[in-house]
């Protein structure tokens, strides 16, 4: 027997119930279930946390091993520089930007 169409129908379900169900679960139980206040202080770091593990990947690895010589971390330094000591939002773009191609 060719169980194709069950084991897809199987991958559905599970999709939508693994994103639908949790997604739901806030929305149906509103304000009568909350989160204690660790994971709420745990969350506020979540965009920050799957940002650096977006970057630091590209900009630490060449070829797949980690080169400290590396003009885009070179570029990133100097970026993370200029944000620490300017509030100006474009600075650390300009920065990394001129840094990344002066480095190359």
């Amino acid at each position: 027997m060719n169980y194709d169409w069950t084991l897809w129908l199987t991958f559905a379900l599970i999709g939508v119930v693994a994103t639908t169900l949790p997604r739901a679960s806030f929305i149906v139980l509103g304000e009568r279930a909350s989160l204690p206040e660790g994971v709420l202080k745990a969350l506020r770091y979540a965009p920050a946390a799957a940002l650096a593990a977006i970057v630091v990947p590209d900009v630490v690895l060449v070829n797949g091993a980690v080169d400290i010589i590396n003009p885009k971390l070179g570029a990133a330094l100097g970026a993370v520089l200029a944000t620490q000591l300017s509030r100006n939002p474009w600075l650390p773009f300009i920065v990394g930007m001129a840094a990344l191609w002066l480095l190359r």
